[in-house]
């Protein structure tokens, strides 16, 4: 069941109780427990955090836990499937539900009793309606019954004449039954056959804390890397962000407005969030300019930087921006000031005569203190990269926890050891891609293109994360695209898949939709 006042139907109901908070392994589910963890900070609601990282993680959480709670809220996991079905809850057991998984399961949508779905229903859900998937047949079977036990009363010629209507009208309805179970087939294909991201459930919970009036700078800032975490991993389409973007930017002018006269808005603890349209270069302000243009996948595939002609170009580029090789090859807080005042222009101006016209993005940067500027996409990079870390052999929830402590300003040191991570995320990306393209690693076969990644590559023990595979599957498929001369294969999905764990014989695979769709539904 949608809840309609997320406030009442929600919050109200658990800010008494205890409450078991399972947090599925992503930014945004990250950035939407830091939220819900503040304001049940505020309340002083009990809570136990379990993070989850997949359906089975998902059922041992549940039955760890069922004996001491019965409450539940659910963080991007639980809505695609048939929660009650998959984990048989006892009966007064309630799950909320906010998660962006597309297309949400019919029977928790229209289970009024345990399934409180906190998703919002003007995002484009397309639910079929409860007739046209549910029907109730006990009643037909009671008139059947009903009927053959009065037909012992009338004689036998009777009888048969009555037999006959009965035997007609038994088989109408067996008939009309068949028909409705084949548009019941077609209506859940065509609902189910297609999976998407909604809105930011960073974004929901930032709008409850804003309901509640206790929204601060903080919340705002989570949901807004929440929302970039999306767009990152292209999960939504550029029209949903750009619309999402502008809704954040509503909330960061009016605190921006409401700290104008406060006496902190200038001290060494302040937080500034500002709308940015900055450069599509990852991690740029902590890098150099030219490792940022090397690494990020815009720019890569544009200049097809795997190949001698690349790397021409780009030398080209760096000419026709009029940049000195020594600046722009040093650390970006080094550069020249001179330099870096109208580097943005700059930049823009020589993309576009390099077919880059959109090289700029709406984002947020946040500015703590004088010293430290982030934007939204670093923070998105650093935390991804502390989440599926594997330098050291910690647990899963080790990292996680690690990752959740990054996205407070208090931890900065963490925050700054996820950006070094990321970049070598980032570099291995990068050579695994032009290992691929040289060596023609990726074959079309039928209506696929696949590419399969040996045990001996290079980095590849940390492409058995998922976040990591799909951006290095987004990377490989846009390069593949920029770099073929078959047109046909530009139409196709990839399907990857790398070893998840050699011990165990175990393959990570994973399926994105071609480069060139255009459809609403990142799929």
């Amino acid at each position: 069941m949608f809840v309609a006042d997320i406030r009442k139907e929600f919050y109200e109901v658990v800010a008494h109780q205890r409450v078991a908070l399972l947090v599925a392994a992503d930014i945004d589910a990250l950035c939407a427990c830091k939220i819900l963890q503040a304001l049940f900070h505020c309340d002083q609601v009990q809570y136990t955090l379990v993070p989850v990282t997949g359906w089975q993680d998902l059922g041992t959480a549940f039955l760890e836990h069922k004996e001491q709670f019965r409450y539940f809220v659910l963080i991007n996991c639980g809505a695609n499937v048939d929660l009650l079905e998959m984990l048989q809850p006892d009966d007064d057991a309630i799950f909320f539900i906010c998660d962006t998984h597309r297309p949400v399961d019919v029977v928790n949508v229209y289970n009024d009793n345990q399934i409180k779905l906190l998703i919002k229903q003007d995002d484009d859900l397309g639910v079929p309606s409860y007739d046209d998937i549910f029907r109730d047949e006990d009643d037909e079977e009671g008139d059947d019954s009903g009927n053959e036990s009065d037909e012992g009363s009338e004689p036998s010629g009777k009888r048969r004449r009555f037999d006959e209507g009965a035997v007609e009208r038994r088989i109408e309805r067996q008939r009309a039954k068949r028909e409705w179970e084949a548009r019941r087939r077609e209506i859940l294909f065509d609902y189910e056959q297609y999976e998407y991201h909604g809105t930011s459930a960073a974004m929901m919970f930032f709008e409850l804390a804003w309901v509640l009036t206790k929204d601060t700078k903080d919340m705002l800032w989570w949901a807004i890397i929440g929302l970039t975490d999306q767009w990152v991993h292209d999960k939504i389409t550029h029209m949903k962000y750009v619309t999402d973007i502008a809704t954040m930017q509503r909330h960061v002018s009016r605190h921006n407005h409401r700290n104008e006269d406060e006496e902190n808005s200038l001290s060494i603890d302040c937080m500034r969030i500002t709308f940015e349209y900055d450069l599509r270069l990852t991690l740029y302000q902590h890098w150099s300019l030219y490792e940022s243009i090397c690494n990020s996948c815009y720019t890569s595939c544009n200049f097809k930087l795997w190949t001698l002609n690349g790397q021409k170009k780009l030398q080209e580029f760096l000419a026709d921006m009029g940049l000195p090789l020594k600046q722009v090859r040093q650390k970006f807080n080094s550069m020249d000031m001179t330099v870096k005042e109208n580097l943005r222009e700059v930049i823009e101006e020589s993309s576009n005569k390099y077919g880059m016209k959109d090289i700029r993005i709406q984002t947020f940067g946040v500015h703590f203190g004088f010293k430290n500027r982030f934007l939204a996409s670093d923070m998105v990079h650093a935390t991804a990269a502390l989440l599926e870390s594997t330098e050291k052999d910690e647990s899963d929830s080790d990292n996680f926890i690690k990752a959740l402590d990054s996205l407070s300003r208090s931890n900065l040191d963490r925050l700054h050891s996820g950006i070094d991570l990321a970049k070598k995320k980032l570099m291995a990306i990068q050579q695994t891609v032009a290992s691929c393209i040289c060596t023609n690693l990726i074959l079309s076969q039928g209506p696929f293109l696949y590419c399969y990644l040996m045990e001996g590559t290079p980095d590849v023990k940390l492409f058995s994360k998922p976040m990591a595979l799909t951006l290095l599957c987004k990377y490989l498929l846009k390069a593949f695209v920029h770099s073929t001369r078959n047109k046909r294969c530009k139409l196709l999905p990839l399907i990857m898949a790398a070893p998840k764990d050699i011990e165990k014989g175990t393959v990570i695979v994973l399926g994105i939709p071609p480069e060139s769709e255009t459809s609403d539904k990142k799929k």
